[in-house]
């Protein structure tokens, strides 16, 4: 099922200009953590890509171990049908997107050995567009 808002202010929002702010700084670590996933560049991740990310894990690691998701879609994306004339208002809602900042946290995986650990997060990586780092701490 894919991740989206069950309820939102406004049924439509404008459509995110540019990318996130390139922030310096990761998010905290704690200390049960054994595996992080760092995003190490700027862009947007929508639900399918997140869901199949959690997905690859999980079908890794043989549903042991506790996986964090920090990551949650919450902008709207909508599209018009490309034969639509112009006016007649804002298209529907197509997906949802979550903005992610360089350095920003996305899965931790904890309570399992890095030997099943790591493959399991490298597989889950392949499915995001963007480059991240693995961190095991």
């Amino acid at each position: 099922m894919l991740i989206q808002p069950k309820k939102t202010k406004y049924r439509k929002y404008f459509k995110p200009r540019g990318l996130p702010k390139t922030s310096t700084k990761t998010h905290k670590l704690t200390d049960l953590t054994c595996f992080a996933v760092i995003a190490t560049e700027s862009g947007y991740l929508n639900g399918r890509q997140i869901e199949a990310a959690r997905q690859n894990i999980r079908r890794k690691v043989k549903r042991e171990g506790k996986l964090e998701i920090l990551i949650f879609p919450d902008i709207a994306i909508s599209h018009k049908a490309s034969a639509a004339r112009m006016g007649k208002g804002k298209g529907k809602i197509n997906h949802w997107v979550a903005s992610i900042s360089a350095g920003q946290t996305l899965f931790f995986l904890y309570g399992i050995d890095a030997e099943q650990g790591m493959p399991a997060l490298h597989s889950g990586t392949n499915k995001l567009p963007l480059k991240v780092k693995i961190y095991q701490l």
